[in-house]
């Protein structure tokens, strides 16, 4: 790790008093979908966590056969009620003041981000040092956005705001910062714009700008500390469920850390060994189980260089 990271630290308002690392395990209450063939959501979330020895409570917002991305699936989409009945189940053990994080992903409506945001208020009352940490799923670049109408508006608008850590795409991030970005000095200023808003924490994900070489791309790393890249070789697969690896392991990695510098290099460096492996196995879904041994011990694959 390049000296100029080491002494990184978290805002102590931001984080909790001790600031820059936690010794033990995370506990994250993580509200996202989940799959029974495949890896998105929190079937793609918790196994990574777990495997890096981190406590994850999953709240399930739907429980499909298999991702939407094969065009066809079964399965029940939960009633945001539903959701907030197990929320509070678990709030009457007791033990939602001991969640350090809260962590969501594609939230299908309105109802389901209300019920999302109240529980984090009530994690965060109960424990004022906790983080949410927001991956707002909206679309990517050559898609558009894949997500019903008002959902992104009220991700800027609503949800954005609330959260302490967000993992937008490229894409994503213009859309919240309200421009289009084509260089790298464009893409901070637009990271800037979104952190006024609140999150001081964002991870920007498939970056392309101007000066990225051909045949790569960039994730970005932004906090009150600086700035920092990592460059990848640009692999010829985007399989879903990808993004919510990464948001799950950019949260534990900054977490356990205090740097934002060593968790993008741990996070990215497992990831792409996961789409490596996913790519060799010529298959669709993401190879967590085939790649675990990369989670539970990153390689040193791609160092982060300092922006800012």
């Amino acid at each position: 790790m390049p000296n100029e990271v080491e002494g990184t630290r978290w805002p102590v308002s931001a984080w909790g008093a001790g600031g820059n690392r936690h010794d033990e395990p995370v506990k994250i209450l993580s509200i996202q979908s989940s799959v029974a063939y495949g890896h998105v959501g929190n079937s793609a979330a918790v196994f990574p966590l777990q495997r890096l020895g981190h406590e994850v409570w999953p709240v399930l917002t739907v429980h499909f056969s298999n991702h939407t991305g094969y065009g066809a699936w079964r399965g029940p989409l939960l009633a945001p009620a539903d959701v907030a009945e197990v929320i509070a189940g678990i709030g009457d053990r007791g033990v939602l003041g001991s969640a350090d994080a809260v962590l969501s992903g594609y939230q299908g409506d309105p109802a389901m981000g209300a019920v999302i945001l109240d529980a984090v208020d009530t994690v965060k009352a109960a424990n004022p040092d906790a983080v949410y940490c927001c991956d707002p799923v909206m679309g990517d670049a050559g898609r558009g956005m894949f997500v019903r109408p008002g959902i992104p508006e009220y991700l800027r608008d609503v949800v954005v705001p609330r959260a302490d850590i967000i993992t937008p795409n490229h894409f994503e991030l213009d859309f919240l910062a309200g421009r289009t970005t084509k260089s790298l000095t464009g893409l901070l200023e637009a990271v800037d714009m979104v952190r006024e808003t609140g999150p001081r924490q964002v991870l920007v994900t498939s970056v392309l700008h101007d000066d990225v070489p051909q045949g790569s791309l960039e994730v970005v790393a932004v906090s009150d500390e600086g700035a920092w890249a990592v460059t990848t070789p640009l692999l010829p697969i985007s399989p879903n469920g990808g993004g919510d690896v990464t948001a799950a392991l950019y949260l534990a990695h900054l977490w356990t850390t205090g740097s934002p510098a060593t968790a993008l290099e741990r996070t990215i460096a497992s990831v792409f060994t996961v789409l490596e492996a996913t790519l060799a196995a010529g298959t669709r879904e993401i190879q967590l189980i085939a790649a675990q041994d990369a989670i539970a011990d990153p390689p040193p694959r791609f160092a982060a260089r300092r922006l800012r």
